[in-house]
């Protein structure tokens, strides 16, 4: 959900500049039925007149995922580099917003002046093409906002590090006064390892396999899947493309120009009429999102297209925390149809997107500033890298959602605390966290539904008898009688001893309906459903 601000003036007054407009993803346990999570941006709504521009340092969901979404009420200019305007315009376009939206920036020396800020993207490595770092000048000074990022010198697809040019930001513009530096890998102890390392590794893997071979990467990992590609052709194997998301990702990138050189591939229809030892899958669904490639494949056939026992499959990434038990049951499936499964346990067939510790102190060496705000990573992650940089003698501070830091002084100061919640895609709604559906939701889900319909006529008197009906609860319980008519035949008795002032008043009918429903739900099978009452009152003509 990234989603950062950046102000310069009189305060109250401060012109503003967006970097990045993210999203994180829902789970059935906290969020069933959700589509997306994004950040609560009330409080840019409110200040809506004074953003002078928005900026997306890279294509990944966390940083773009928000843009269709939000930028109908921001309505600001946005910039980016030519691989993310176009993932970001091919967003937009669907959301039925103007392809015209973003601008396309070439990387410095171009300067984007926005307000009082001067804001040019420096190219990084990072798992994705075009990757960028802004350097955003105003007349306090300069802030480098690292966006994700590693130390790479050859990744495959996209510009590599650079540490000539970083030295020379350094010493310009009298230094680099704030560094907001990427915090993913700061526990990892080990030089991270470049992309280029992975190409013999996969080459000897894929070279092995007897039967049909499947590999899952992230989409947006566009140089894991060119050596991925690579490495099938050279054992002889015809490449498949399998997943909306990865084609789309795979045209992007030959559309701008920055993936070059991509073995050919064939469509699942030839792929079908090609003999399994000489065919290589490249499938989304990498974390086991249930509608993507590899769930179905461990569920069956997708588009004609399984797995037999002695095919082998191949996990190219990481699990992010979170998604273990999805990951864990399609292997299970996988090793039921006598699936071969490999991951990244060994080291060979995965790199991080993310700078190490080592990598992230190499670059406080490099640019030497002086104060440092960690970002992306847990409350934990950005703890370290403050205690990594104050140990050098760099101010820093740890930023939690909606801190609002002045970075003018020698040091940052907390000023203020914005209300930070999030705001969840429902359907094609976006409604805030706490409003109350999704937790209505899962207490629906938890505890089941009764649906009580009575009917009053004109002179006050229940009309017939109430009828219930459930959603999620057993139809019998302890005594071993219809639940249902248990809950009816009590309400019934209910009504008829009733007073004339309860039955007049529907607020009264609900509450009393609902606790007499809740009592006999709970005496026979222990739980309190949620309760719906619909009191329908006759009219005299």
């Amino acid at each position: 959900m990234n989603a950062y601000v950046y102000g310069y003036g009189p305060e109250g007054k401060e012109r503003l500049i967006v970097v990045d407009l993210g999203v994180t993803f829902p789970d059935m346990d906290t969020t069933p039925g959700v589509d997306l999570i994004m950040a609560d941006l009330a409080w840019l709504e409110e200040n809506v007149d004074r953003i002078d521009a928005i900026f997306i340092t890279h294509a990944h969901e966390d940083h773009i995922g928000a843009l269709p979404h939000w930028w109908p009420r921001l309505r600001k200019p946005v910039y980016a580099r030519k691989f993310t305007a176009r993932i970001g315009t091919m967003k937009l376009e669907e959301a039925g917003h103007p392809s015209d939206t973003v601008t396309v920036v070439e990387p410095r020396p171009q300067v984007i002046e926005a307000g009082p800020f001067k804001v040019q993207f420096v190219p990084l490595s990072h798992s994705i093409p075009e990757s960028s770092a802004l350097l955003i000048d105003s007349p306090a000074g300069r802030v480098v906002h690292t966006g994700d990022f590693k130390l790479d010198g050859n990744p495959i697809v996209g510009e590599p590090f650079d540490p000539l040019l970083w030295h020379e930001i350094a010493h310009e513009a009298g230094g680099v006064k704030v560094l907001v530096c990427d915090s993913t890998n700061v526990f990892s102890p080990n030089p991270g390892r470049s992309e280029a390392t992975l190409a013999e590794p996969l080459r000897d893997f894929i070279a092995a396999q007897k039967g049909m071979v499947v590999a899952t990467t992230f989409a947006s990992n566009i140089a894991r899947l060119k050596t991925l590609a690579e490495a099938g052709r050279a054992a002889g194997r015809s490449v498949c493309l399998l997943g909306r998301a990865m084609k789309k990702m795979v045209a992007a990138a030959e559309e701008t120009g920055v993936l070059t050189g991509m073995p050919g591939t064939v469509s699942p229809e030839e792929a079908l009429e090609i003999p399994r030892e000489n065919l290589l899958l490249l499938v989304t669904g990498s974390q086991g999102e249930r509608r993507a490639a590899t769930a179905q494949l461990s569920r069956g056939k997708y588009l004609g297209l399984e797995l037999k026992s002695g095919d082998s499959f191949l996990f190219s990434s990481r699990v992010i925390p979170g998604n273990e038990r999805p990951v864990i049951r399609i292997i299970n499936n996988f090793s039921e149809m006598g699936v071969d499964v490999f991951d990244d346990t060994s080291g060979l067939y995965h790199v991080s997107g993310h700078a190490n510790r080592p990598d992230l102190e190499a670059v406080h060496d490099l640019l030497r500033p002086k104060i440092l705000i960690p970002m992306h990573g847990e409350h934990r992650h950005l703890r370290k890298h403050a205690k990594i940089a104050r140990a050098k003698g760099i101010a820093a501070e740890v930023a939690t959602n909606g801190t609002m830091l002045d970075l003018s002084g020698e040091a940052p100061r907390v000023v203020e605390y914005i209300e930070a919640g999030r705001t969840y895609l429902d359907g094609s709604v976006l409604i805030g966290s706490m409003d109350g559906v999704v937790r209505d939701r899962i207490r629906m889900a938890l505890n089941g539904q009764v649906l009580i319909t009575v009917i009053i006529d004109e002179d006050d008197q229940p009309l017939g008898e109430p009828w219930v009906e459930m959603v999620g609860l057993p139809t019998r319980g302890r005594t071993g009688m219809d639940l249902t008519k248990q809950i009816e035949e009590e309400l019934a008795d209910f009504l008829e001893r009733a007073s004339e002032k309860i039955i007049a008043s529907d607020e009264k009918l609900d509450e009393a309906m609902r606790r007499i429903s809740r009592q006999v739900t709970m005496e026979e099978i222990g739980k309190k459903p949620e309760v719906v009452v619909v009191v329908s009152r006759l009219m005299a003509e």
